[in-house]
């Protein structure tokens, strides 16, 4: 699977991920019509990633958020009540949207071997198709309040935690040799947020996503794989 058979059977796109937005919470937005409400959603998001990655989160103002929107403060604060809910919102959506994703693709494969490279190329792929959403939500949930970070660090075990079952799983069955797995699926979180994180390296370096991916599995598989007798 490389990144384009990806994009192509994933599906969503922008607009999708501002309609799963708008129906969890539309219980707490005034504007009740969905085709409105998700059009307006989808324009405040790219707003907020537009304006956060040059100033960051808390350095923006909801004028800010008004000026680039093109909507009034009454407008926006139809959606959200203010700043701090806005940021939950958001990162409550990227989770959901990585735990959806890896989960869905884990269960995909049965041999550890193809499931380990489902869920690494899913996530890397994935931070490429929405990677706006995955920068935001990294370098940002440091602005969150404690129950707030502490679902990002429950989200962060999860995800790495897919990663060590497999490698467990891969190790019972004589597929991947003994190792620390959790240590090892760490290593591969950091690995997977690389791409997203500091693109301009691989940017310079013409290192297109399917590239980098090849490259993180090779490094993962060398180290894993049992040595055959």
């Amino acid at each position: 699977m490389n990144y384009d058979a990806f994009k192509k059977g994933y599906g969503a796109r922008h607009k999708d991920i501002a309609r799963q937005v708008f129906l969890a919470n539309q219980e707490n937005m005034r504007i009740k019509k969905e085709k409105t409400a998700v059009a307006n959603l989808e324009k405040i998001l790219a707003a907020v990633f537009s304006i956060t990655y040059k100033k960051g989160f808390q350095a923006m103002s909801m004028r800010d958020l008004s000026l680039k929107t093109g909507m009034s403060l009454g407008a926006l604060y139809a959606y959200f009540p203010g700043k701090e809910e806005l940021l939950s919102i958001i990162q409550d959506q990227g989770r959901y949207m990585v735990k959806d994703t890896l989960d869905r693709f884990a269960r995909q494969e049965d041999h550890p071997l193809e499931k380990l490279r489902a869920v690494i190329r899913a996530h890397i792929f994935l931070s490429e198709l929405f990677r706006p959403w995955f920068y935001f939500t990294f370098m940002e949930a440091r602005n969150l309040k404690p129950a707030g970070f502490d679902a990002v660090k429950a989200m962060e075990e999860h995800t790495q935690k897919i990663l060590s079952d497999i490698l467990e799983e891969g190790e019972a069955e004589g597929i991947f040799r003994p190792e620390n797995h959790e240590l090892t699926a760490c290593m591969i979180k950091a690995l997977q947020q690389e791409w997203y994180l500091k693109r301009w390296k691989y940017t310079r370096q013409k290192i297109t996503v399917d590239m980098f991916v090849d490259h993180v599995l090779a490094m993962v598989e060398g180290f894993c794989l049992a040595v055959k007798e």
